[in-house]
């Protein structure tokens, strides 16, 4: 009789039965997929982890890609409920750790597409380096600009290209190099050009007329070096509702 201790389960490597539609919808989310890693487009409206008591999040939708016996795959980063696109998932102990320290390094790199009002950012294309400090209100966590001398100031800083612009908005080419909480929204609406449907921080919820039926933003592409070697580059298409306003807007097919 072995006298090891049994290892204490935790909450999260817990298994969470799925219905078949619900391992159906996650798979069908899938843009990429191999024995180590697995990318999805996540919808607007999907929380990643530690969302709506009901309502599973793609952490927990992630058992439906679990071996019998073993634990699902781990998220290697999230996004926001309304944000659209690529989250990356490790499928082993050693992927995870791989990609958790690319991402500390910062080699794991991404770019966002954003509708922005009431105009193209001045100049068109450049960086936002402004720190930003968290701020906690009843139960909502918002993200603030701050000096860099603030106790609880973050470094944060954002490149950005104005892809195209009409009068009342511009689309734009984000990429974050640093990774805070919401940081490519307090950046843009820092130089008054909030993310249209940005309530929380002062975007439009209408443009031109035309509705802004939730935040503006899509994770477009994730680049990173690959646990098996060499770079991936993964994209997920523009949800219909973001492409919509912004061929209604004239801005063109946003793309991939």
């Amino acid at each position: 009789m072995s006298g090891r201790t049994p290892r204490k389960v935790r909450a999260h490597e817990i298994p969470i039965a799925l219905t078949a539609e619900e391992a159906a919808f996650v798979r069908s989310l899938v843009i990429y997929e191999d024995a180590e890693l697995i990318g999805l487009a996540k919808p607007p409206g999907l929380s990643s982890q530690g969302g709506r008591r009901g309502v599973h999040t793609v952490d927990e939708l992630l058992w439906a890609f679990a071996r019998p016996g073993k634990s699902r795959p781990r998220l290697i980063h999230r996004l926001d409920r309304d944000t659209s696109g690529v989250l990356l998932a490790a499928r082993t102990k050693p992927a995870a750790g791989f990609l958790g320290k690319a991402m500390m390094a910062r080699k794991i790199h991404k770019t966002y597409l954003a509708i922005v009002t009431p105009a193209a950012p001045e100049p068109r294309s450049g960086a936002i380096d402004v720190p930003l400090r968290r701020e906690e209100i009843g139960r909502e966590a918002y993200m603030r600009v701050c000096a860099p001398d603030h106790p609880d100031a973050e470094p944060a800083r954002t490149r950005y290209r104005t892809v195209a612009e009409v009068p009342g908005a511009a689309l734009v080419d984000l990429e974050p190099e640093t990774g805070r909480m919401h940081q490519l929204r307090v950046h843009l609406a820092s130089i008054g050009r909030p993310i249209a449907g940005d309530a929380r921080y002062g975007g439009a919820l209408a443009v031109a007329g035309r509705p802004a039926p939730r935040l503006m933003l899509h994770a477009r592409a994730l680049s990173f070096p690959h646990p098996a070697g060499g770079t991936k580059r993964i994209e997920a298409p523009t949800p219909a509702d973001m492409e919509a306003l912004a061929a209604q807007l004239g801005l063109g097919e946003p793309g991939p």
